[in-house]
């Protein structure tokens, strides 16, 4: 696999490929964002998740794959550091905010951040138009975040920490994209960074969840929540090494915008699968995200 994949870097193929990634990661990510409907508190819920794809990542990062070397421990150091205040930004927003109004806004933030520092680490260049289709983009993303917003009726101190927290989380998962896109390039074999990053990254989240879990006085039983949590995981398994695997092939900025049509598609089983009524202004914002993601592709 590694000979393949480092054969086709650079063609039509990889191009082709990377998109086909790109988009199994945004229909996997609105899945992840489903399955975090109803729980009750994101911290318990992401401590579950990550302690889960860590432990099913163990076996494969000691037996399957080949060891890092050198700086690669350094690397996998940083992204274990990013993604972290990650996790933590996103839980302070989902504490403070509906799932329907912080999710848009940290999704709609990735995209532009995201095509601007890869233009500075990797000197990726846009046209005008693509310029373009990722403001319309992010544009519709966060018109559909104040749609929502109208209809949460939450108390104005409340939504300013909810937007702050969404905000700076969606900064962080540019972050996150511009640096993991780096270390998996850095890597001559991907699967190699992939392992050990979900190893890294489960480490530190579930010790936060379980001090939370013990300070509870009626803490939620742990049977559903670890099944949610293994589910979770291999969900964010396809998810987030699609993504990975679409920036190594082809450019960071791309795999970004087209990850960030999940949107679109939590739009779609929202309506199909969670029985959600999504009205022509929701239906025209979700077609707006959709047309700014092909101009990025093919302007």
């Amino acid at each position: 696999m590694e000979a393949w994949i480092a054969g086709i870097e650079g063609t039509e193929a990889a191009r082709h490929l990377a998109m086909a990634l790109a988009l199994l990661a945004a229909v996997t990510h609105a899945i992840f964002g489903a399955l975090q409907k109803g729980w009750h508190d994101p911290w318990l819920s992401r401590g579950a998740i990550d302690f889960s794809y860590a432990v099913m990542a163990l076996p494969v990062a000691l037996f399957l794959v080949p060891w890092p070397e050198g700086r690669m421990w350094l690397i996998l150091a940083g992204a274990m550091a990013i993604h972290l205040a990650y996790k933590y930004a996103q839980a302070r927003a989902y504490e403070r905010g509906d799932f329907t109004v912080v999710y848009p806004i940290v999704r709609g933030m990735g995209p532009l951040v995201t095509v601007a520092a890869a233009g500075v680490v990797f000197d990726e260049t846009y046209s005008a138009l693509q310029w373009a289709g990722v403001l319309l983009l992010s544009g519709g993303i966060f018109s559909l975040s104040a749609f929502n917003i109208a209809g949460a009726g939450i108390g104005r101190r409340r939504l300013v920490g909810a937007l702050g927290w969404a905000a700076l989380t969606g900064i962080l998962v540019s972050a996150y994209t511009t640096y993991d896109a780096y270390g998996i390039r850095a890597t001559p074999n991907p699967f190699t960074f992939l392992a050990w990053f979900f190893v890294a990254d489960g480490l530190i989240f579930p010790l936060l969840a379980a001090g939370r879990y013990a300070r509870m006085l009626d803490p939620p039983a742990l049977g559903p929540l670890f099944r949610r949590g293994i589910i979770g995981g291999l969900v964010a398994y396809v998810s987030f090494g699609s993504v990975m695997m679409a920036t190594r092939l082809d450019r960071v900025g791309e795999a970004a915008v087209l990850r960030e049509t999940s949107v679109v598609f939590a739009a779609l089983i929202g309506w199909l699968f969670l029985g959600e009524k999504v009205g022509p202004w929701r239906a025209a914002l979700v077609t707006v995200i959709a047309g700014g993601a092909v101009i990025v592709e093919f302007g």
